[in-house]
């Protein structure tokens, strides 16, 4: 490998450099937990380091042999030429079948940890509570999967090979060069700082300029994200400055310019500075070497040895010399992705769990108390991008519930009234079981929800969120989320009974319409049909609504209700609305405020009781209306 090469390897790897000390590589406990994951590949890992040892036995062969075929031809030795040639051309086939076979196995590895790193991160992220994604950024938790499971790849695909192969020739090269003379040896170690000082002060100030530049890019891509999204782009247009907007980001990019123009000219000095030494490094070892071999202490074909051997003594030592920013680097990144990896899941599924009864099905909340976690145990700081989880931890710990009862009979309508921030939602997720509670406890049919293995509770509850969140997706791939066997007929039959049938094949494309991100091509009264028709398609047997016909007009609230009429049909539900028109009919009305049960009953009742309800009613509709439906 030559000079440049090592100096382009070099500057690349140091400018991808992530941090980290030389204390990291001294963490034992990491270095042997990094090996226990990789157990998988640990015999791939032997041959791989076997065969970049012949790889770099080889490629010092070939100096020795060129050398001894020019004593050769001064010797005036036809068959030992031939000889000598032969053997060179079978080192080189050796030699590049060594390369692929290192290439191939580097890859494997490389690819194979990969793989294991994602699909570990994304299965354990999966299981993480709401709570964690309603702290951490998605971009960095994004990340993880990205820029850290990459560069804890290059530990084994990249650093692993290059250390091992550059120690190994570095070694038979000092050996041999000593052999064949110590003298010239000795002179070209001279020369080492020379290379190794430039490599490592240039590579450490381009490694700053690159993460500068990756903090710029990382803040336009943040800009970018949230202003070209749909929601992003409007609020923009309503309330923001083009022209604010723009100059922000011309400058950010401005700087990345001038750092992209600054990390050029460190390169070609670096590139430039490394050429220079190699030459003068060769004319050394041609001047003293003429020299000795003039005076008879040196054959002629051992310089042209020497001069080849320089390289495979110069270029190790480059490599080596940054190794350690290397392998800190790839050590911090295992750190940051065994930080996600050792986050705890606050909801586990027990190893015994059941399954929730046949039949309809009875929703009891007994005596239920809940503080949302604390920052500590549900998120980390570099994923929130804050110094310190506490800093932004403004509710986690305080009890929001205290002492919540209630029961939804099978096929009862049980509807939750009250003032935003109440603790409504925070019931509808308990029953989902999206947050386990902290006293008191849920049952389904008599069996608490802690019970129930995760994929029974799923089937059995459903949920209308407010948003109708849906991905940027078909309206096929959407719906079948609730039933991934779905037939088109089931697909059409759930879309009929919410009232969106008409609408789906009015579409050019059907249900393979992508409905864009969040479902932002469908009006709002379109998104909560959808999303209604997935909860029919799911057979639910308890229905959970979450102020599902919210910021809706007129006429998609009708045709919402209608769809929500036949959801509800046959089924316990749990109704949460601010709209106390969609709640006339309940079962039973819940009045919750700071986080207790104050009234219960039904409509009439309740306006009867002249309390809270009735003062929330007539806050709606007015004194007089309020006056007449109690009469």
């Amino acid at each position: 490998m030559s000079i440049e090469t090592v100096a382009r390897q070099t500057l690349y790897r140091q400018t991808r450099a992530r941090g980290g000390d030389l204390r990291s590589l001294l963490d034992r406990a990491l270095l042997r937990r990094i090996w226990r994951f990789a157990g998988r590949h640990h015999a791939r890992l032997r041959v791989f380091v076997g065969v970049s040892v012949v790889g770099a036995l080889m490629a010092v062969a070939t100096p020795v042999l060129a050398g001894k075929v020019i004593d050769a031809i001064t010797g005036g030795s036809t068959r030992t030429v031939l000889l000598l040639a032969g053997v060179i051309a079978v080192v080189a086939l050796a030699e590049t079948a060594t390369s692929l076979v290192t290439r191939w196995l580097s890859s494997t590895i490389g690819e194979g940890l990969i793989l294991d790193l994602r699909t570990a991160v994304f299965d354990h992220v999966q299981r993480m509570p709401v709570a964690f994604f309603t702290r951490t950024r998605t971009g960095a938790l994004v990340s993880r999967l990205g820029n850290d499971v990459m560069g804890a790849q290059r530990a084994f695909s990249d650093t692993l090979s290059g250390v091992v192969s550059n120690l190994v020739t570095l070694t038979l090269t000092v050996v041999v060069m000593v052999s064949i003379s110590w003298q010239i040896t000795l002179l070209s170690l001279v020369l080492v700082p020379l290379f190794i000082v430039p490599a490592r002060r240039i590579g450490a100030a381009m490694a700053k300029l690159s993460r500068e530049a990756a903090a710029h890019n990382a803040t336009m891509n943040t800009q970018m994200t949230e202003r070209f999204s749909a929601p992003g782009a409007t609020l923009v247009k309503l309330f923001g400055n083009p022209a604010t907007e723009s100059r922000e980001f011309a400058v950010r990019a401005g700087r990345v310019s001038q750092i992209g123009v600054r990390t050029s000219m460190l390169q070609s000095v670096f590139m430039n500075s490394l050429t220079l030494m190699s030459a003068l490094a060769l004319a050394l070892v041609y001047g003293l070497g003429g020299v000795l071999a003039i005076g008879g202490h040196l054959q002629a074909g051992a310089i042209v040895s020497l001069a080849l051997l320089l390289t495979r003594l110069y270029a190790p030592l480059t490599a080596l010399a940054n190794a350690h920013v290397e392998i800190a680097s790839a050590l911090v990144s295992f750190e940051r992705v065994f930080e996600v990896l050792d986050l705890k899941p606050l909801i586990d599924e027990k190893p015994d769990a059941v399954t929730v009864p046949d039949g309809p099905v009875s929703v009891v909340v007994d005596d239920v108390r809940f503080a949302y976690p604390s920052a500590d145990k549900v998120s980390l700081a570099s994923l929130e991008e804050v110094a310190e989880l506490s800093a932004s931890d403004v509710r986690g710990g305080e009890e929001v519930l205290h002492g919540i009862s209630f029961t939804a009979q099978p096929g009862q309508m049980v509807a939750l009234v009250g003032s935003s921030g109440a603790g409504k939602s925070t019931i509808a997720s308990l029953i989902a079981r999206l947050y386990d509670v902290d006293a008191g406890r849920i049952t389904l049919n008599g069996v608490d929800v802690r019970d129930v293995s995760f994929a029974s509770l799923k089937d059995t509850v459903g949920v209308v969120t407010q948003d109708g969140h849906l991905f940027h997706e078909s309206i096929r791939d959407n719906l079948t989320l609730a039933a991934p066997g779905a037939t088109d007929d089931d697909l059409w039959r759930a879309l009929e009974r919410a009232r969106l049938s008409d609408v789906v094949a009015d579409m050019p494309d059907g249900l393979d319409t992508v409905v864009g991100e969040r479902g932002y091509r469908l009006s709002g009264g379109q998104r909560q049909r959808l999303t209604i028709a997935r909860l029919l398609l799911g057979r639910s047997r308890v229905v959970v609504l979450d102020e599902a016909t919210a910021s809706l007009d007129s006429e998609s609230e009708a045709a919402v209700q209608q769809a929500l009429a036949e959801a509800l049909a046959g089924r316990t539900s749990i109704v949460i609305a601010h709209r106390l028109s969609t709640v006339r009919a309940a079962d039973q009305i819940l009045v919750v405020e700071d986080g207790r049960i104050v009234e219960r009953g039904t409509h009439l009742e309740l306006l009867g009781h002249r309390g809270r309800y009735a003062e929330l009613y007539e806050t709606q509709f007015g004194i007089q209306d309020t006056e007449n439906e109690a009469a």
